[in-house]
Parts: C-alpha cells; sequence; structure tokens
C-alpha cells in the first residue's frame, strides 16, 4: 500500500460540505441552549455527526464508492439523508428528534450497505462484525424520540457507548487504512471545522456589525487570528508528525492506531473548534459585557480542549507531551474564570495574544517541530 494514497475525490468533498451545515447548526444548538443540559445535548449531537464522517471516511478509503451508478446514488442518497439530519438539529431532542432519529438511522444503514456492497471479502466481514454496534446506536438514537427526559438522554448516552464501543469490544482486524487518504481526510473535516469557526464570526458580528466602532471591528480581527492560530498548531507539524506515524505501521497496528488516533482523539480537537466557535460568537455579540460562564467555557474551555486534544494525540502516538502547549493549557484554563468578569473582547485579546504566542514560540524555538518538518521536506524532494 502506498503511503501518498488517493486523492480524495470530488464526491467526496461534495459529501463534506453536508457537514460545514451540520457543524454550523450544532454551534446554532449550543448559542440557543446555553445550559449545562444544552451543553451536554450538545456534543452529543456533534460525537453522532462525528461518528457519521468517521465512518464514511473508512469506507471511501478502502474502495471506492462511486464506481457505478447505484453506488453513487447510495452515496447520494446518504448525502441527502445527512442534510435532514443537519436541518433537524434544532430539535433533536424536541420536536424534530424523530426526524433526526429516522434520517440518522438511514444514513448510518446506508453505510453499512454500501461497505458490504464495495468493500474486499475481509473488510466486508469486518464491517458485518461491527454492524450491530453501527446499526444498534443509531435505532437507539431513534428509539429515544418517542420518549421523554431522562429516558431519552439515557437512550442517547447508551447508543454513543455501543456506536464508539464496538470497534474497541469487537476491534478493527479486517479494516482498510489508505494513509494519504486517511490524514487528506482529516486534514479537509479540521478545515471545515475551522471555516465554521469563521462563520460563527459573520453570525457574531451581525449585518451592521461593522459600522458599530473600531473595537467589533479589532476583535473581528482578534477571531480570525484566533482561528489562524488554531490552524497553525494543527497544520504547521503536528498532522506531519502523526502521518509519519501511521505510514510507519502496517496491518493491523496501523488500522488500531488510525481508529485511536483520528476517528477517536480527533472528536475533542474537532469538538473543541465548534466550542470556540460559540465562544468568538457569544463575544462578538457582547463585546463590552463579560461572558456568561457557559459561552467562557466555550472560548476558555474550547481552548484549552484543543490543546489538550494535540497532546492526548501526541502521548499516544509518541509516548511525549509538548510542556510548552500545557502549560498554555492550564492558563487557559485559568481565563475561563477571568472571562466571566471582564469584557468580552478583553477574553478575546488574551486568548488571541496566547495562541500566537505559542504558534510563534514552537515555530522558532522548537526542535521536534524542526525535525519534523526537515524529514518532511526531505521527503518531498
Amino acid at each position: 500500500m502506498s503511503d501518498q494514497g488517493k486523492a480524495a475525490s470530488t464526491l467526496e468533498l461534495f459529501f463534506d460540505l453536508v457537514f460545514v451545515f451540520a457543524f454550523t447548526q450544532v454551534t446554532s444548538f449550543l448559542v440557543d441552549h446555553l445550559t449545562w443540559v444544552g451543553l451536554a445535548r450538545g456534543v452529543a449531537i456533534l460525537a453522532a455527526v462525528w461518528w457519521a464522517w468517521v465512518v464514511y471516511s473508512w469506507l471511501t478509503g478502502a474502495a471506492s464508492a462511486e464506481e457505478t451508478i447505484s453506488e453513487r446514488v447510495i452515496l447520494l442518497a446518504a448525502m441527502t439523508s445527512m442534510v435532514v439530519v443537519a436541518l433537524s438539529i434544532p430539535g433533536a431532542f424536541g420536536e424534530t428528534a424523530l426526524v433526526f432519529g429516522v434520517a440518522y438511522f438511514l444514513v448510518r444503514f446506508l453505510h453499512v450497505l454500501l461497505y458490504i456492497l464495495t468493500a474486499s471479502s475481509e473488510t466486508r466481514d469486518a464491517v458485518v462484525r461491527v454492524a450491530p454496534g453501527f446499526l444498534g446506536g443509531p435505532a437507539l438514537i431513534l428509539a429515544a424520540s418517542f420518549f421523554a427526559d431522562p429516558l431519552a438522554s439515557v437512550l442517547w448516552a447508551a447508543a454513543l457507548a455501543i456506536d464508539y464501543g464496538i470497534v474497541f469490544v469487537r476491534g478493527v482486524e479486517g479494516f482498510e487504512c489508505d494513509v494519504g487518504h486517511f490524514v487528506e481526510r482529516h486534514q479537509l473535516i479540521m478545515i471545515i471545522a475551522l471555516g465554521e469557526s469563521i462563520v460563527a464570526i459573520g453570525i457574531g458580528v451581525g449585518t451592521e456589525g461593522l459600522t458599530s466602532g473600531p473595537v467589533v471591528l479589532l476583535s473581528v480581527l482578534l477571531g480570525f487570528t484566533l482561528i489562524v492560530a488554531l490552524w497553525w498548531l494543527y497544520f504547521d507539524y503536528i498532522i506531519l508528525a502523526a502521518g509519519q506515524k501511521l505510514a510507519e505501521t502496517s496491518g493491523y497496528e496501523r488500522t488500531r492506531l488510525a481508529r485511536d488516533s483520528y476517528s477517536v482523539l480527533h472528536l475533542p480537537i474537532v469538538g473543541s473548534i465548534i466550542f470556540i466557535a460559540l465562544g468568538i460568537e457569544q463575544t462578538l455579540a457582547h463585546l463590552t459585557e463579560p461572558l456568561g460562564l457557559i459561552a467562557a467555557v466555550g472560548l476558555c474551555g474550547g481552548s484549552a480542549l484543543y490543546l489538550f486534544g494535540h497532546n492526548a494525540w501526541r502521548y499516544h502516538d509518541h509516548g511525549t507531551v509538548s510542556v510548552a502547549r500545557l502549560i498554555v493549557t492550564v492558563i487557559t484554563v485559568g481565563l475561563l474564570f477571568v472571562a466571566v468578569r471582564v469584557p468580552a473582547f478583553v477574553a478575546l485579546t488574551v486568548l488571541t495574544a496566547l495562541f500566537v504566542g505559542l504558534a510563534a514560540y514552537e515555530t522558532i524555538f522548537s526542535a521536534d517541530r524542526n525535525a519534523i518538518r526537515g524529514r518532511h521536506l526531505s521527503k518531498s524532494d
């Protein structure tokens, strides 16, 4: 298997566009439910949406799901169902719970069906082995739509535990991982998540926000600079190190590493960007007021989670952590308690300065970063 891998197809990129909308809907859900219960439900919805993307990323990396018209139609039908999932996110625990449940189950059913139709016999057996979890979890989400809390929440929790847990209980032997394609797909979904944060800036400012004064414009630039720093901290060398590690493995070790480092450990990274988007949107909507507790958790807690996710990923792959990122993580957690007492734009300013400073420090002084980029450039040559 070539580590270069096949490039993501135009249909895969088209499919991913649905998740731009879905991530935006999750952020909107959080904005409309600024409570601890709302935050927990938003996390549950995001976990379901993320896993839907994950399973299709494995599918399209292992087999071409668009060679024939029938396969292409099935994938487009899954995409259509995912649009309905995204549309129903605002009421996923209320008036559109049934719509969400039916559409989500259909997305996951079509994934299993398409995998069985297109994969090799070994991979087909692996899919059948985990299908009870891949279908049982979504079935419980559908069942939850017929009940009120607390039973509905219990069913959601059980659904996610079964859906995520099946690949650990029954393993990922037999699944295929094309390194180049797999890494590229995760780079693209990160771009989508970061793009959703840019959308949050527009929502937070509104149609006439830039005419409100220099503080608004400054805050917009700060929010965008923070997003740039998030991009830099992921793409400058972290993804290169992880990709090199994945390429060095093979067989079951490769699929296990892909499952843990990408499918699972990327959830807190992507999720943290959604939380940061919530924090940015709330900051721009209330610049001169302190952030509410949930909004502060989104902005500062999400930023801390982003760096923690990077370190968890690094520790899993290499057995080491970035001390600089760990220090900034701790400072960012402390900033949360400040953000609920000072004007929101002040908290955003401090947070942006921390992340830009961290990116600059690593770019100039990190021996790990320079060594990894050096190896990457030599391979490119």
